[in-house]
């Protein structure tokens, strides 16, 4: 893969989380329209998930690590790091559906500890995949 394809590829993860926000902010709102007007915190700021974990991070490591995806094991890092955005998301709004209900579940617990594990396990492939490269140049 070249450059160009590289940081075509940061940038499209980085419009595809921007899309993932706009859908958070929509369901959110729309599920707080059929729910009397009851909100809950989880679900109304689930959107920071992809914001901040997907958007903003891809961008910055696009921008502190220009051929990032050139790496041998970035594909790994990707999916175990976009995996745990995910569950972190779902996560949320399934907190958000169940605080609204009025109830709630130990497995929400679960989504939160899959979800920060992915995300700590998808990191330290990041940092390792970045210092494994910088010792054998």
């Amino acid at each position: 893969m070249n450059s160009t394809e590289g940081s075509r590829q940061i940038r499209k993860t980085v419009i595809v989380y921007l899309i993932l926000t706009a859908v958070a902010i929509a369901v959110a709102n729309i599920y707080a329209q059929f729910s009397h007007g009851v909100r809950s915190a989880a679900m109304t700021l689930m959107f920071l998930y992809p914001l901040l974990g997907g958007a903003v991070f891809y961008f910055t490591l696009g921008l502190i690590v220009p051929r990032i995806s050139d790496r041998r094991n970035y594909r790994l890092y990707y999916n175990i790091y976009n995996s745990s955005i995910a569950v972190l998301t779902v996560g949320s709004l399934l907190k958000g559906i169940l605080d609204i209900a009025g109830t709630a579940s130990g497995y929400v617990l679960l989504f939160q500890v899959a979800g920060w594990g992915g995300a700590a396990a998808g990191l330290v492939c990041l940092i390792a995949m970045i210092f494994k490269r910088r010792e054998l140049s």
